[in-house]
């Protein structure tokens, strides 16, 4: 019987006219698999044996050529069904090799981590923001990040995410928890010491910063958000010896575009040698006119601090950070129009301490600060910047403008009076957890950004 379906003619030996299954189709060729076909019924016809036979034989011969396409049919839509095969790979789980931090070898951003991850440390803090309409206290609670300096548990973090607190709680990556004690800070510098009642503790070590080019392959590891605790990102160093400004306290910084958020501050930076050379501190987040912009991330430069982070873990404060003795004002065209001077720029003294640095140097009222070994000085703040890679007893030439002349006076930094130093062995009261400052560019050594300093993370 021949069907007529989307104009093809098709034979089937079904007297429904329907097409036969495969298994109907097997089973009619003496195969094994598929739904027994239906029983034919035999019925004697009287023929001629000898053509029964030939006419068997070509049945036969049909059927079993039409078993084998099928066959081949089968075989085609199995290679098309192994086409579709998902592929998985057989390579076992990398495991990372838990190496020292030796500063000659070059470790993977994995062994970075696996070396570094027990040293750094999750801080949470809380404090007494005010009060409200009823008089009751309101709490605050915020977190940021810093890193174990020494195995009897001291450790390090930025000043700001400190700053107020009235208990400071640390977390290891094991979860053990402590409670922190402050040690003192250096709010120029921002960074702070604390310290938990532990032994043997995984310490980290110091890399020279000094290292750093443009370029080099940088880790930062810390707790982005107070929540994602020892998350890694890495990214490079975009610049060096950065020169940045937070609502007016200049910071010599390494500039980097590895992923910085609110919660890492005080955590470590680390070179590809797994040794830290940067304090996280800081990120860009908008420019002047609005724009947002990305990959603008900041850290102190170990180097920097490295004398201070000591001298505070033995004596609770700032020794010998480096101190002038004046009272130093931004030089503007007023002030030169009203005492005559040539000068626009600088630093004008308007007071000099008695048997301070700058009084044993011979330096005087009405002075104004030009230079420093070299480096040019515009404003105060440029003054404190380049004060910050002196110690107390080094010595530096000033190059000093006065009306009757320019001259060089070489003096030798004295250290800042116990009484100022020890003002900073409890930190201010915080501001509220979602303040931020900012800064405009002010004068050719800042970039001309917004900055937003993510205090407490």
């Amino acid at each position: 019987m021949y069907n007529d379906e989307k104009n093809l003619y098709h034979y089937t030996y079904r007297k429904d006219g329907a097409e036969p299954t495969l298994g109907e189709t097997l089973h009619a060729a003496g195969g094994q698999s598929g739904p027994r076909g239906p029983e034919w019924e035999e019925k004697p016809v009287k023929k001629n044996r000898l053509g029964l036979k030939i006419t068997a034989l070509a049945l036969s011969c049909a059927l079993l050529g039409g078993a084998a396409g099928g066959g081949a049919v089968w075989a085609a839509t199995r290679a098309v069904q192994n086409e579709s095969e998902i592929n998985v790979s057989s390579r076992p789980v990398t495991q990372v090799a838990l190496r020292s931090v030796d500063g000659k070898t070059q470790l993977s951003d994995a062994e970075i981590y696996a070396a570094n991850v027990n040293s750094v440390v999750s801080i949470r803090t809380s404090a007494t923001a005010g009060y409200n309409f009823l008089g009751q206290p309101v709490q605050t609670a915020s977190a940021g990040s810093g890193f174990v300096m020494s195995k009897d548990g001291y450790i390090l973090t930025n000043y700001h995410v400190v700053k107020g607190a009235e208990t400071v709680t640390v977390t290891m990556y094991n979860g053990d928890e402590y409670n922190a004690t402050y040690i003192g800070g250096e709010e120029d510098y921002d960074i702070a010491v604390i310290k938990v009642e532990a032994q043997e503790l995984q310490s980290v070590t110091l890399g020279d910063s000094s290292t750093l080019n443009v370029g080099d392959h940088v880790l930062a590891i810390g707790n982005p958000l107070g929540e994602l605790t020892f998350s890694m990102s890495g990214g490079m160093v975009s610049c060096v010896d950065r020169a940045i400004n937070v609502d007016g306290t200049p910071f010599n910084m390494i500039q980097t575009d590895a992923s910085i958020n609110p919660g890492n501050s005080g955590g470590p930076l680390f070179n590809q040698y797994g040794e830290v050379v940067g304090i996280v501190s800081a990120k860009y987040s908008q420019s002047s006119n609005g724009t947002t912009v990305e990959g603008l991330g900041f850290a102190i430069p170990m180097n920097d601090v490295f004398s201070m982070v000591k001298d505070i873990m033995t004596n609770g404060y700032v020794s010998n950070r480096a101190y002038l003795g004046v009272t130093p004002q931004t030089m503007n065209e007023s002030w030169a129009a009203q005492y005559h001077y040539d000068v626009t720029a600088g630093v004008f003294i308007t007071y000099v301490e008695p048997d301070s640095a700058a009084d044993k140097a011979g330096l005087k009222m009405g002075d104004v600060i030009t230079k420093v070994d070299g480096t040019e000085i515009k404003t105060v703040e440029d003054l404190n910047l380049a004060k910050k890679k002196y110690s107390a007893g080094d010595t530096a030439t000033l190059e000093i403008y006065r009306p009757d002349g320019t001259v060089t006076v070489e003096i030798t930094w004295g250290a800042a009076p116990k009484e100022e130093q020890t003002q900073q062995q409890e930190p201010v009261q915080q501001k509220p957890n979602n303040w931020s400052d900012g800064y405009s560019g002010g004068n050719g050594n800042v970039d001309p950004f917004d900055m937003f300093r993510y205090f407490f993370g």
